[in-house]
């Protein structure tokens, strides 16, 4: 018998509210968070519930709305000739970044904490907007079809009303100051297992092109409103940074080793632990120096957690070596895409416990293969 959250996941897609695409935004959202971060500590279990940031949804909808918004084809996401809630705030940052590489160049910025000190007041004003948006009107109708009460599945818990104060604006300030929501823990459960179906083109990301086509009044080719939806900000491999680092570790006193099998190496590949076409991820974490002919027969599978467990030391050693050479970058990054929530005295532990619990996920939830060396 199919189970009765798959459907009423359909119905919600297929019956609530069309006005605008925020349904499809916020479900895909919640999809992609929970894929990515179910393995840190920003999500976790209350009970027969689960808690989410509402800063990791802001941040999601700016990647998704972002060239949406920025497309000189003006595609529609909204009926009728209403703008989106935050529409104004949004096309401030835009034209902010237009000739300084746009959505790459302004995610960038908000990942390292670097937006200008001249556009943190309209940033902040965008994330309140889209906060308010999000909390208002997607998550108080999601369901109501269903359940015919408002907040049936995305409940909220009080946020903060007075934001701190700080130079610092990226993805930790928006999950400390933006509030929590939950959903049940069944709907957790199926997105985690079939969130890559649902937010598939036959679902959500076909569902939101059919929308901007209608609303165009058909002048705008759904393959062009699907490519800006798959936009991301991250598009290349990059790892410069992280060679060149290992290259002078290898020119000085202590050698070099690949650290998937311990043997010693001069010539090496800056391998992507969990592979790049994967997880667009090239955090410092992520990228530690492998034998070429190791790095090639790993390829784009993935580690398993018994082979994590067996090089932790080696792992450890490289995050200590990238830690101490840039500890800002480093420390945030594993903070926020492996940790999630502040290094202390158990840092390495906990990130190695948390990334074999991810590669225990994409192996035996998504069904990537499995890489034993």
């Amino acid at each position: 018998m199919l189970n009765p959250i798959y459907l009423n996941i359909a119905k919600l897609i297929e019956r609530d509210s069309k006005s605008t695409t925020y349904k499809f935004a916020l479900l895909r959202g919640v999809i992609d968070i929970i894929q990515e971060y179910s393995h840190s500590n920003y999500i976790f279990r209350n009970g027969e519930c689960v808690r989410i940031p509402i800063g990791l949804l802001i941040e999601k909808w700016l990647i998704y709305y972002y060239p949406l918004l920025e497309s000189d084809d003006k595609i529609p996401q909204i009926n009728g000739a209403n703008k989106l809630q935050f529409e104004l705030q949004f096309l401030k940052i835009i034209l902010y970044y237009k000739d300084k590489g746009g959505l790459s160049v302004f995610y960038n910025d908000f990942r390292k904490g670097n937006i200008p000190l001249d556009l943190r007041k309209d940033f902040i004003a965008l994330a309140k907007k889209i906060q308010k948006t999000i909390t208002e009107m997607p998550m108080k109708y999601i369901g109501q079809s269903i359940y015919k009460e408002y907040y049936t599945i995305f409940k909220l818990e009080k946020t903060n009303s007075v934001l701190e104060k700080t130079d610092n604006i990226d993805t930790q300030y928006l999950i400390t100051n933006f509030g929590y929501f939950t959903i049940p823990l069944e709907y957790f459960d199926v997105f985690s297992f079939m969130g890559t179906f649902i937010n598939g083109h036959e679902s959500i990301i076909m569902k939101w092109a059919d929308f901007s086509f209608i609303a165009s009044k058909k002048s705008i080719k759904k393959e062009k409103v699907i490519e800006q939806l798959l936009s991301f900000p991250i598009k290349e491999r990059d790892a410069n940074e992280t060679k060149r680092l290992f290259d002078s570790f290898a020119n000085g006193i202590e050698e070099l080793t690949c650290v998937w099998t311990g043997n010693k190496i001069r010539e090496f590949d800056v391998d992507h632990v969990i592979p790049f076409s994967i997880w667009k991820n090239n955090d410092l974490w992520n990228l530690l120096p492998s034998d070429k002919r190791i790095n090639n027969k790993k390829r784009d599978k993935i580690p398993s957690p018994n082979l994590i467990q067996d090089r932790k030391m080696s792992i450890l050693r490289y995050w200590n070596l990238l830690f101490n050479h840039n500890k800002i970058r480093f420390q945030k990054e594993i903070e926020i895409s492996l940790i999630g929530g502040k290094i202390n005295d158990q840092w390495g532990e906990v990130g190695i416990n948390n990334l074999k619990a991810k590669c225990n996920y994409l192996i035996n939830n998504r069904g990537y293969e499995e890489w034993l060396y």
